[in-house]
C-alpha cells in the first residue's frame, strides 16, 4: 500500500508498491463480468450467459496462469514479480480469489434459476419430477445418452483411469447386495459432440442436468448392485505444454505432439461437489497427485457453469439484448468494384461489431478472389472460424490462378487444432502456406491484394485488432483500415517478405511500426517526447485503449509521464499493473474498463504531439509477451476524419455511465452512476448510435448530390 504522499524526487519507480499484480488484476475483470450477471438492468438470458463466461474465463485462467504458475514452482523458480510476489504466493492469492468468485457465481445462478421459473424456464432437479417425466427421461436417455457412457473400475487391478480436462464424473462407490466391501468406479458424463448437458423434460422448457438423470438411473449400468454413493468432481489441466520450435524439425509436428501433451498434461485443479466424503475426496487428490487442502475446490451446487451458455441461447426474445444488426459501411453502400471504392477513398476505417464484417473484410477478400486484374492475395490467420467464407475465398482465389500465400499462427493457443486442419485444407487447394518466425506468434493482422490497376501495379491492406472471424466480429468491438496507401502497401510487403523468409536484417519501414524489434521503443520514445513537449510548453495528452497494461517498462513510462504533468487516459479491459491516482506519482492518470455486452478487443494509441496529433491501431497490448516475443504492427491513422471516429471511441467511453468502470488506487474498480439527467447509455449503446448517425449522414449526403 501507499505509504503517504511522496514527492516526486523521493519516489523510486522500482519498488514493489506502485505495481499490481497481473494474475489478480484479471480476476479483478472476472469479477466484473460476474456484476453483469448480478446486474438487475441486464436481461436474465445475458445474465446467464454473463455467468457461463465467468465460468469459461475462470477455467481458461487456471489453465494458463495457475497452470503456468505450478510450472515456475516446479522448476524451483522463485523470481518476484514487479509486484513483489513469487510464484508460489501468487497460486495462493488467486485461490482465494478464485473460490470468493465460485461462491458469488453460486449465489446468483440461485437467484437467477427463481428469476426464470416465472419465465416458463426451469432448471429441476431429478426426484422433483414425476413418475411418467422420470420414466419419460429415463427412456431418452437409455435410447440416446447410454451407449456413449463407459464405467471404469477404480481397484487394484486397473489402474486409475484417465480424467479428461474439463469433463465432468461421477465417482460411484458400489457393493454386491450381500457384502461388505465396497469398490469404486469413474464414470465420465459425456457432454458434448451433440449431446447437451441440460435434457429437456416434456416439451416446455424445463430441464434436468444430465448428471442427475445419470445418478438416478446406475442400475442400468451397474444391475443388481448396491449404490452406496454418487459422487461429482472434475478437473482442470494445465494448458502450458510448449516445447522448444528452434529444435522441432517439422513445426506441424510439434504442434500435433503439443496437443497430444496437453491431453495428458498435470492436473492443476480438482472440483469436487460440496458434501464429496472426506476419504474419496483424499482418494482422488491422490491420485491425481495434488494436494489435498489447496488444489481441491469443493464447490457447492452446479459444476461446470460453463454449460449454461446451452441454456443463455433460449430463444425468448424479451429476455436477450435487442438484436443487433450491423451497418454497411457508408463507403461501401454500393455494388462498385471495392478496389476502386478504396482507391477513391484513400482509407476507410471499420468499427466492428458496429460494421458488418461480411460486407467489408470478408467483401474485400470475396473480390479479390474473383478480380481478373487481381494478382496476388497474403494474409496473416491468427484465429478463425472452420466454416470461415475467408478461407473460402482464398481457396476460391487459388483456383483462379492467383498467387495465395497465407502465414497461419499454429500456436493461437486452444486454436492449433483448428488451424493444422485449415493448413492442410489450404496447401491442399495449392495456397503457399508458412507458420512465421522462428519462435515468435505472428499476431498481427494484416491481409495485402496486388492487383493490377490502370496505372500500373497498385497494392491494396487491410489492417486489423482483431481476429478474421465472423463469428467474433459480431461479439467483439475491433477497428480496422482498407487504404491503397503506398506507402502502407509497401511496408506491409516488407512485413511479408520477413514473415516467410524470417530475415530481419535491413528491413525498413517508412510507417508501420513492427514488434518485436520496434514497437516498444516507438512507444517508449513517444511517451518520452510527450513529457519533453509537457515540460516545454504543457498540454500534454496521452490516450492508449488496450485489453492489458502489463509490461513494467511502459508503465514506468506513464509513471514518469504523470510525474511530469501529462495527462494520461487509459482504457484498459481487463489486467493493469498501474495504479492510478497517487498523489505525485499517478494523479494525472486515470483507468477506466469497460464491461457490456460486446468484448473490448481494439488497440488505438494516441499522442497530443504539441498539437500535431498522432492516432494508431494496433494488433498490440502493452504486455511484455506482445512487445518482445510476437510479430506485432502499429499503424498511422492519418486521415482526419478518421481521427475523428477514432476520436469518437474514446468520447464514448469518457460519456458512459452504465458499464464503464474507473480504477482506484488500490486497483480495486468502481462502476459508474448516472447523475441524475444523465444518460445511462453504454459505451456500446453510444458506438451503435454513432455508426448509424454517419450511415443517415452519407445518404443524406448522397441524396442531395442526387
Amino acid at each position: 500500500m501507499t505509504k503517504g504522499a511522496p514527492s516526486a524526487e523521493e519516489l523510486d519507480l522500482n519498488e514493489h508498491q506502485w505495481y499490481l499484480n497481473r494474475e489478480l488484476t484479471w480476476l479483478e475483470f472476472n469479477r466484473r463480468v460476474l456484476h453483469e450477471a448480478e446486474d438487475e438492468r441486464t436481461p436474465l438470458l445475458e445474465r446467464l450467459k454473463f455467468l457461463a463466461i465467468v465460468g469459461a474465463n475462470s477455467d481458461e485462467f487456471v489453465m494458463k496462469r495457475i497452470g503456468g504458475l505450478k510450472q515456475q514452482i516446479g522448476a524451483g523458480l522463485n523470481e518476484l514479480t514487479l509486484d513483489g510476489r513469487s510464484p508460489r504466493q501468487q497460486v495462493t492469492e488467486c485461490y482465494a480469489e478464485i473460490k470468493e468468485i465460485h461462491l458469488r457465481e453460486r449465489e446468483i445462478f440461485a437467484k437467477l434459476r427463481a428469476l426464470l421459473e416465472p419465465k416458463g424456464i426451469v432448471i429441476e432437479s431429478y426426484p422433483d419430477l414425476t413418475p411418467k417425466e422420470k420414466k419419460a427421461l429415463r427412456d431418452y436417455y437409455y435410447v440416446n445418452i447410454f451407449p456413449l457412457v463407459t464405467p471404469q473400475s477404480i481397484d487394484p487391478a486397473h489402474p486409475f483411469p484417465f480424467i479428461s480436462n474439463l469433463s465432468l464424473n461421477l465417482l460411484v462407490s458400489l457393493r454386491y447386495p450381500k457384502a461388505r466391501e465396497v469398490s469404486l468406479a469413474r464414470v465420465k458424463v459425456p457432454v458434448g459432440l451433440g449431446t447437451p448437458r441440460f435434457l429437456r423434460v416434456g416439451k416446455g422448457d424445463r430441464f434436468v442436468p444430465l448428471e442427475e438423470v445419470m445418478m438416478h438411473n446406475l442400475d442400468m449400468l451397474f444391475p443388481g448392485m448396491h449404490i452406496v454413493t454418487c459422487e461429482i468432481f472434475r478437473v482442470t489441466r494445465n494448458a502450458n505444454t510448449e516445447k522448444d520450435e528452434e529444435e522441432a524439425d517439422d513445426l506441424m509436428a510439434m504442434i500435433e505432439s503439443e496437443l497430444k501433451e496437453r491431453k495428458f498434461a498435470p492436473i492443476v485443479r480438482l472440483e469436487v461437489a460440496a458434501g464429496m466424503e472426506y476419504l474419496h475426496r483424499g482418494r482422488l487428490a491422490a491420485e491425481l497427485e495434488l494436494d489435498n487442502e489447496n488444489d481441491v475446490f469443493e464447490v457447492p451446487g452446479m459444476l461446470a457453469m460453463r454449460d449454461l451458455f446451452e441454456l443463455a441461447r433460449l430463444d425468448y426474445p424479451r429476455l436477450h439484448e435487442p438484436p443487433h444488426h450491423p451497418i454497411d459501411h457508408p463507403e461501401l453502400l454500393t455494388t462498385r468494384n471495392i478496389f476502386h471504392t478504396i482507391r477513391d477513398a484513400g482509407a476507410i476505417l471499420l468499427q466492428h461489431p458496429y460494421v458488418s464484417f461480411s460486407t467489408s473484410v470478408e467483401r474485400f477478400l470475396r473480390e479479390a478472389a474473383t478480380d481478373p486484374k487481381v494478382r496476388a492475395i497474403k494474409m496473416t490467420l491468427y484465429r478463425t472460424s472452420s466454416q470461415s467464407r475467408i478461407i473460402e475465398s482464398l481457396i476460391l482465389a487459388a483456383q483462379n490462378g492467383k498467387q495465395v500465400a497465407v502465414v497461419v499462427e499454429l500456436k493461437a493457443r486452444f486454436d492449433e487444432a483448428t488451424n493444422i486442419r485449415l493448413a492442410e485444407r489450404m496447401e491442399e487447394a495449392g495456397i503457399h502456406v508458412t507458420y512465421g518466425v522462428v519462435g515468435l506468434k505472428t499476431h498481427c493482422k494484416v491481409i495485402l491484394v496486388v492487383r493490377q490497376d490502370y496505372r500500373g501495379i497498385r497494392r491494396y491492406v487491410h489492417i486489423g485488432t482483431g481476429n478474421y472471424h465472423a463469428e467474433t466480429a459480431r461479439i467483439y468491438s475491433d477497428v480496422g483500415i482498407l487504404t491503397s496507401d503506398e506507402t502502407v502497401g509497401q511496408d506491409v510487403t516488407e512485413l511479408f517478405n520477413y514473415l516467410t523468409t524470417g530475415f530481419m536484417a535491413k528491413r525498413k519501414y517508412q510507417c508501420l511500426v513492427t514488434a518485436p524489434r520496434f514497437l516498444k521503443k516507438a512507444l517508449l520514445e513517444k511517451i518520452e517526447r510527450e513529457i519533453a513537449l509537457q515540460q516545454q510548453g504543457g498540454g500534454g495528452v496521452i490516450r492508449f485503449k488496450m485489453n492489458a497494461l502489463e509490461d513494467g517498462d511502459i508503465v514506468k513510462a506513464l509513471y514518469r509521464a504523470s510525474i511530469a504533468g501529462v495527462r494520461v487516459r487509459l482504457y484498459v479491459r481487463d489486467t493493469c499493473r498501474l495504479r492510478p491516482g497517487i498523489p505525485k506519482l499517478s494523479e494525472n492518470i486515470s483507468v477506466v474498463s469497460v464491461v457490456g455486452r460486446f468484448l473490448e478487443h481494439a488497440r488505438i494509441y494516441y499522442f497530443r504531439n504539441g498539437g500535431d496529433e498522432e492516432y494508431f491501431i494496433s494488433s498490440a497490448d502493452a504486455m511484455k509477451r506482445n512487445l518482445e516475443a510476437r510479430v506485432e504492427i502499429l499503424c498511422p491513422v492519418a486521415a482526419p476524419e478518421l481521427r475523428a471516429e477514432l476520436a469518437g471511441i474514446f468520447e464514448a467511453h469518457d460519456a458512459d455511465r452504465r458499464s464503464a468502470w474507473d480504477m482506484l488506487p488500490d486497483g480495486s474498480y468502481r462502476q459508474r452512476v448516472p447523475a441524475e439527467g444523465e444518460s445511462a447509455e453504454g459505451t456500446h449503446q453510444i458506438l451503435i448510435g454513432q455508426a448509424e448517425k454517419r450511415l443517415k449522414e452519407s445518404l443524406k449526403q448522397k441524396k442531395k448530390v442526387k
